[in-house]
C-alpha cells in the first residue's frame, strides 16, 4: 500500500487490484477462522458417504485432471463405465 501511495499515486488500476487482493485475503482469513483454522471444511463421515453412494445421492469414481489445463479441465470416471469393460 505504501509503495503504491508513494510511487504510483495516480495509477488507479494498481490501487484497485491491491484493494481486491486485500479483500480476498480478509475473506479467506475470515473463512479460515470459521473453520477452526482449516482451509477446507471436514469431509463427510464414511458411513454417510457410503449411504449416499448406495442411495444415489453421491457418485463414486476416479478423478482425472488434465495435466496441461489442471485449473480448467477435470472429470470423474464412474466405476463400471470404463471403455475396456463390456456388459
Amino acid at each position: 500500500q505504501n509503495y503504491l501511495d508513494n510511487f504510483w499515486p495516480d495509477l488507479k488500476a494498481a490501487h484497485e487490484l491491491f484493494d481486491s487482493i486485500l479483500q480476498a485475503r480478509r475473506e479467506r482469513e475470515s473463512e479460515s477462522q470459521e473453520n477452526n483454522g482449516k482451509e477446507y471444511p471436514e469431509h463427510l463421515p464414511l458411513e454417510i458417504l457410503e449411504a449416499g453412494i448406495k442411495s444415489g445421492r453421491y457418485i463414486q469414481g476416479i478423478l482425472n485432471v488434465n495435466k496441461h489445463r489442471a485449473q480448467l479441465e477435470a472429470f470423474v470416471r464412474l466405476q463400471g463405465f470404463g471403455s475396456k469393460e463390456t456388459g
